[in-house]
């Protein structure tokens, strides 16, 4: 469905998810590229800008709770 992006997901399958983020990078990294062709190049380069991405919007994500709860717990203790 449309609506299946919007269902909040767990703080483990952040954690998971981010792992493997790092972990592709860290492949991309180590690998050989002066045996790759110059396409090959280019889809290496938006698949390290995508998962960049990818890992700066869960860590936007969990910044944004953790304001929300400081400041719930703010006002409560207020």
């Amino acid at each position: 469905p449309a609506f299946a992006a919007e269902i909040p997901v767990t703080k483990t399958e952040i954690d998971v998810r981010a792992r493997e983020i790092e972990t592709r990078l860290i492949e991309i990294r180590d690998l050989a590229r002066t045996n790759l062709t110059v396409t090959e190049k280019k889809e290496l380069r938006k698949e390290v800008k995508s998962l960049k991405k990818e890992g700066r919007r869960n860590d936007i994500y969990l910044s944004v709770g953790a304001v929300i709860i400081i400041i719930l717990l703010l006002i409560l203790l207020l």
